[in-house]
């Protein structure tokens, strides 16, 4: 199968089975003030789930894009370095507002799996929550009973508290929840080592692909536990894992989800792609296909690049690619942006914005290119600089600001390219320097600003602009405004004047 028709069979199932097909929420987050970005498919839905709205339908099912680059949920030093990390992603759910429970979303995941994709139910392991003695939380009983009528009990694994108890943050509703895990490894693997034993452990080949979470409690303020007057159902699988389990492959990155990127980067570097793990090269082509598509989704979603916010981590992830292509496959020119066209067509079907807003996303992406391309390569130079006349292989922290400050060199990139070279960073130096040029930056915006004086009696400024691009006026008033970033300025007023003021 295509990675559309796994996402489309998807859609379509839980149409089957009643559910309302959504469409995404954006990837930028414009109105929450807790995210910056949907990490996660349930977003969209959390004022469904704190009762402050109420859903057009009970049953709802989407595939999410999401975005993990900061914060708690972040998996942005990982890209490139393993199979299955990235930045954006899609996670495919569905969901119950008080309407089915445990049994119901066991049972259509289970049939999903085995019936419509055809997974081996002999590579397939469950985890439930094994209980918490601390909060007065018993095992997951009901959801072993429903598991041991499509699965052997053997299959059935107990999960503690980190792995297999879901909560939102420190309140609100939470639950128990059920993982389902997929064993990729050849036969001769699982001869060695039972599946079971490296469920959650890590392993590239052994890989959780669903988690299905069972929201019976809302967590109080005090740290309580209350039964929610509904329970809800809410599952995430993990979209570009479970293509991998489908075309049969080992990384993500060999999946359709990314191939079409990566011989796009193949034509236009003039490098191949061997896919392995340790390769620089390679790295930096993973790297690329991943961060097009976070910085794509952004942009499409209303999000440019900037130096603050969102903005700025749009800008960092799209610098960081940058700056891969240029080192490892020698790209002095823009070319990040060619690939836009092969993502529409990609993904262009499901996401309907990322066709819309097509050009807008090659421009900017090209114009950022441009920007920091003129300063890359003369930062690199004066970073080689620093490494060769550093102590004990460590960069100071005003060294590392001064990149920031004069190149635009985001700090995680700086921090990435010494670590490449055997190098430490001063982080803490770092910080000091950016927080004396914040307070240096306040104190510059400071300004002393005189009283009006007025030289003759004249309240409004006649506009002439329309019949003279030129004329001859009179001072009415004018004022002394003195700033540290400035000097010191006048502001003067005309009776009359031709000059037309631009607005936006």
């Amino acid at each position: 199968m295509t990675s559309q028709e796994i996402r489309q069979k998807f859609l379509d199932f839980f149409k089957s089975k009643g559910h309302e097909i959504v469409p995404s929420a954006p990837i930028v987050l414009k109105d929450d003030p807790t995210l910056m970005f949907s990490n996660s498919g349930m977003t969209q839905f959390k004022d469904f789930f704190l009762g402050y709205k109420q859903p057009s339908s009970l049953r709802v099912a989407d595939t999410q894009k999401c975005l993990r680059v900061s914060g708690k949920h972040n998996d942005l030093d990982d890209v490139g370095r393993d199979t299955y990390h990235h930045t954006m992603f899609e996670m495919l759910g569905n969901w119950s507002f008080g309407d089915y429970f445990k049994k119901e979303a066991i049972e259509w995941a289970w049939e999903l799996l085995t019936g419509v994709y055809k997974i081996p139910k002999e590579n397939i392991y469950v985890t439930i929550f094994e209980g918490d003695a601390s909060e007065n939380l018993d095992r997951d009983q009901e959801a072993y009973n429903f598991w041991k009528a499509h699965i052997s009990e053997d299959r059935i694994l107990n999960g503690n508290k980190k792995d297999n108890f879901w909560e939102m943050g420190e309140q609100g509703p939470c639950g128990p929840c059920s993982e389902i895990h997929i064993d990729l490894r050849s036969e001769e693997e699982k001869a060695k080592i039972s599946g079971k034993e490296l469920v959650n452990q890590d392993h590239p080949q052994v890989i959780e692909v669903w988690n299905l979470v069972f929201m019976e409690f809302n967590r109080k303020a005090d740290g309580s536990l209350e039964k929610l007057p509904k329970q809800n159902v809410d599952t995430g699988m993990g979209f570009e894992r479970l293509c991998m389990a489908l075309q049969g492959k080992s990384s993500n990155y060999d999946t359709d989800v990314f191939t079409p990127l990566i011989e796009k980067v193949e034509e236009i570097s003039g490098k191949k792609y061997e896919g392995k793990l340790e390769d620089e090269k390679d790295i930096a082509i993973r790297v690329i296909v991943d961060h097009i598509r976070a910085v794509a989704f952004a942009i499409a979603d209303g999000q440019l690049p900037s130096n603050n916010g969102a903005g700025y981590v749009i800008r960092r992830i799209l610098r960081r690619a940058i700056r891969y292509g240029f080192t490892f496959l020698g790209q002095k020119e823009p070319f990040i942006y060619q690939l836009v066209d092969t993502l529409v067509q990609q993904m262009g079907e499901a996401f309907p914005e990322l066709k819309k807003q097509h050009h807008l996303v090659q421009n900017v992406i090209r114009e950022e290119e441009n920007s920091f391309l003129r300063t890359l390569e003369q930062g690199l130079l004066m970073l080689d600089a620093m490494m060769n006349n550093a102590e004990n292989k460590e960069i100071s922290g005003s060294k590392a600001f001064e990149l920031y400050d004069t190149y635009g060199f985001p700090i995680d990139l700086t921090a990435l390219i010494l670590a490449e070279k055997g190098f430490a960073l001063d982080e803490v130096g770092f910080e000091e320097n950016l927080k004396k040029q914040k307070e240096r930056s306040r104190a510059a915006a400071q300004t002393k600003t005189d009283d009006w004086v007025v030289i003759r009696e004249d309240d409004e400024t006649e506009f002439i602009g329309y019949d003279a691009t030129e004329g001859t006026v009179r001072i009415t008033q004018y004022r002394k405004v003195e700033s540290q970033k400035e000097g010191t300025q006048y502001q003067l007023v005309f009776n009359v004047t031709p000059f037309y003021p631009e607005g936006g």
